[in-house]
């Protein structure tokens, strides 16, 4: 019988973990379908069309990696990692290969709660009719108008400077890599400039922060990117 719930797709191998989060998720009115290895939850992401995925990494056939590949392939499922690596190249490979979001283990059950909502409210709001305009704070962006305010003064910004901005704010709330930020603005080649980065979001922060030194929009994500913060406090 069909729900109005939505639906989860759960890939992890540790059973007892396993049931402990689907209990977690069901008693929090999710629908919930889990897989133990990458190839099943593959095949249950093709045939069940759930509306966000739960990976781990460390599956008993493909690495979760993989998983995330072979998945960006064909579909835009949103994804969060779920797992015990946590070294900085495992989570900015697993965010340059498609995933959304990525939690280490162990964690916590609020954290990993908000991160689910705020990813599916963000897939039913990203409508090009909806992505006209974000405001947080003192900050208001009309994508549409290519018009940046603060404090309601506008705020004038160099092509690279907004089409940066606009690729934060499309994804606002979540970490964007250095790779693909350099990728989409500048294209592959640019890839390994990471120093331009550094200049263009330097240049973001004075005309958009009331401190660009201790920033409260453009934050930096240590080793992996950057994320627009979307918290009003």
């Amino acid at each position: 019988m069909k729900t109005n719930k939505p639906l989860i797709l759960l890939i992890e191998d540790d059973p007892p973990f396993r049931q402990l989060l689907t209990t977690t998720l069901e008693n929090q009115d999710y629908s919930v379908l889990s897989s133990e290895t990458g190839r099943e939850g593959l095949h249950i992401a093709r045939n069940q069309a759930p509306q966000l995925s739960i990976l781990d990494l460390g599956l008993p056939d493909i690495d979760g990696q993989e998983v995330i590949r072979r998945l960006r392939l064909w579909s835009e499922l949103p994804i969060i990692v779920l797992s015990a690596r946590n070294q900085e190249n495992d989570i900015t490979l697993a965010l340059d290969n498609g995933a959304d979001d990525y939690l280490t283990k162990p964690f916590n059950n609020g954290e990993l709660l908000s991160r689910i909502k705020a990813l599916l409210r963000r897939i039913s709001t990203t409508s090009e009719s909806d992505l006209k305009l974000f405001q947080v704070g003192d900050l208001k962006v009309e994508l549409h108008k290519r018009k940046i305010f603060v404090d309601a003064k506008e705020v004038h910004l160099t092509p690279i400077e907004f089409n940066l901005l606009s690729i934060l704010v499309r994804n606002a709330g979540f970490v964007v890599t250095h790779r693909q930020l350099l990728e989409k603005v500048w294209g592959a080649s640019y890839i390994g400039n990471s120093h331009y980065l550094r200049i263009y979001m330097g240049q973001l922060r004075h005309k958009l922060e009331s401190d660009p030194a201790r920033p409260r929009y453009i934050l930096t994500e240590a080793g992996v990117g950057y994320r627009l913060n979307d918290e009003e406090s």
